[in-house]
């Protein structure tokens, strides 16, 4: 039995990308999933000693929200690793109140700092 490592390394042009590790011999055995369905077109290339993995995501996966996609090694449905996709105009809202969250909190330790500063010197 091998062990499998999964680095991921990009997402360009609607596939992405990442290297795949093995101890064992032989061509590794990966699933990738979306919603529980396994996604067509995944392709397996060697190099360097190293198994390239490219995921295309199929059109009807991009959508308003939160999409995750499992890569594991299919002859044990142990998983490697995942990757998401994050869209929509409820990300805007997120990423909005997340930068409130920040800016108020750059706030409290810029005054946190001064106070300190004073009360040292």
């Amino acid at each position: 039995m091998s062990t499998l490592t999964l680095t991921p390394t990009k997402m360009r042009h609607g596939i992405w990308q990442g290297e795949i590790h093995q101890s064992g011999t032989g061509v590794p055995q990966i699933k990738v999933t979306h919603l529980g369905k396994d996604v067509p077109g995944v392709q397996l290339n060697e190099s360097d000693g190293a198994w390239l993995i490219q995921v295309p995501i199929p059109a009807e996966a991009i959508a308003d929200g939160v999409q995750v996609f499992v890569l594991s090694d299919a002859t044990d449905d142990e998983k490697l690793g995942h990757f998401t996709l994050i869209a929509g105009e409820a990300l805007g809202d997120d990423i909005r109140a997340e930068m409130e969250l920040l800016r108020a909190e750059l706030d409290l330790l810029k005054r946190a700092f001064r106070r300190h500063c004073v009360e040292t010197t």
